[in-house]
C-alpha cells in the first residue's frame, strides 16, 4: 500500500521561529513522490486557545471549576471582557497581519494589564520614539504571558509558550513519571491539541504519522498524541524522530515506549524516513532497516549505517 505521511511538530516550540524539520522532510518526500502533509500542532493549538472563541471557553472552564485563584488570576478574570474584545486583533498583529495596531497597543488603556505589566518604567527608554512596532510586540507578549499565568494557575500547571510538561521530558533516566502522567485524564490543553490532531487525521487519512520531537518540552505532547492515535486509529503506524530521541533515546531499554510508537528514527531525518517508507511498502526487509530503533522480542534494536 502506498504510504501517506502526516509530519507533526508537537506542542510547543518557539512561536516566532517555527521548527523547520517537518517542512524540510515534506520537501524531501516531494522529490520522492511520497504523499505527505506537515503541521506545527503547537502553533495551531495556540491560535485556537488565544482567540475570542478560545478565551470564552477558557474563562467558562475556570468559572465552572469554582477554585481559589491567585490575586493576579482573579484580576485577569475581572478583565475578561477586555481580553475578549482585544485578543483577535492582538493575535493578528503578532502574525504580521495588522501592523497598524501597533500605535493603539502602545497607548495606555488599550490592552488589559495584569502582573506582567508591573515593570514598564524603562520602556520608552528601551524602544525610543521610533520603536512602536517593537514596543507593541513587547506589550502584546506581556499581555499573552498574563493569560499564560492564568492558565498555569487555574487550568494546567505544565503550560508554557515554548514548552509543555518539560520537566517530564527532562527526567530521561526513567520513563516512570511520564508514563504515569499519560495514564491520567486529558488536560484542557490536551483536549484542544487532540481535537485539532483528529481533524487533520480525518482530513488527510495518513498511513504513517511521524512526530519530530526537538526538545524535552515537546515530548509529553508527542506521547499523548501517539497514545490518542493508537486508541482511535489503530491501523496507523506512528514514528518519532528529532533532536530529543537522537540525544536521549539512543540506548532505549524501556519497552513501554512502544505502546505509543512503532518506530523511533535516529540520526539524519531523510534517510531513516525513506528507509521506513520502503519497509512499510514491502521494499526493504526488517534486517535492512537503518537509522531505526524498533521493538523485537521485547527489546530495542538499533541499526545504523
Amino acid at each position: 500500500m502506498e504510504q501517506k505521511l502526516l509530519l507533526i511538530t508537537p506542542p510547543f516550540t518557539q512561536l516566532n521561529t517555527p521548527y523547520p524539520a517537518t517542512a524540510y522532510l515534506k520537501g524531501f518526500l516531494n522529490t520522492k513522490n511520497v504523499s505527505s502533509f506537515q503541521l506545527d500542532l503547537g502553533i495551531e493549538v495556540i491560535l485556537e486557545l488565544f482567540s475570542k472563541k478560545g478565551l470564552t471557553r477558557l474563562f467558562q472552564q475556570i468559572d465552572d471549576q469554582s477554585i481559589e485563584l491567585s490575586e493576579n488570576s482573579q484580576r485577569i478574570l475581572d478583565l475578561q471582557h477586555d481580553y475578549l474584545l482585544t485578543i483577535d486583533a492582538v493575535m493578528l498583529f503578532l502574525q504580521g497581519k495588522n501592523p497598524a495596531l501597533a500605535h493603539a497597543i502602545c497607548q495606555d488603556q488599550f490592552l488589559p494589564e495584569a502582573s506582567r505589566f508591573d515593570q514598564l518604567d524603562e520602556l520608552d527608554w528601551a524602544f525610543g520614539v521610533m520603536g512602536n512596532q517593537d514596543k507593541a510586540k513587547h506589550l502584546a507578549t506581556l499581555y499573552l504571558e498574563d493569560l499564560s499565568d492564568l492558565i498555569v494557575d487555574a487550568i494546567d500547571p505544565h503550560f508554557g509558550f515554548s514548552r509543555y510538561a518539560e520537566r517530564l521530558g527532562r527526567a530521561a533516566s526513567s520513563f516512570d513519571e511520564l508514563y504515569e502522567s499519560l495514564q491520567l485524564e486529558h488536560t484542557y490543553i490536551d483536549d484542544i491539541s487532540l481535537r485539532i490532531l483528529n481533524q487533520h487525521i480525518q482530513q488527510h487519512q495518513p498511513t504513517l504519522v511521524a512526530f519530530s520531537v526537538p526538545f524535552p518540552g515537546n515530548l509529553y505532547a508527542a506521547f499523548r498524541a501517539a497514545q490518542f492515535i493508537k486508541k482511535q486509529f489503530p491501523s496507523i503506524r506512528v514514528a518519532m524522530g528529532g533532536g530529543y530521541p537522537n540525544t536521549e533515546l539512543r540506548s532505549l531499554s524501556d519497552v513501554r515506549v512502544f505502546e505509543f510508537f512503532d518506530f523511533i528514527t535516529l540520526d539524519d531525518g531523510e534517510a531513516p524516513i525513506e528507509n521506513l517508507i520502503e519497509y512499510l511498502d514491502g521494499k526493504r526487509n526488517q534486517e535492512a532497516l537503518k537509522h531505526l530503533c524498533k521493538t523485537q522480542q521485547s527489546s530495542c534494536i538499533h541499526q545504523r549505517i
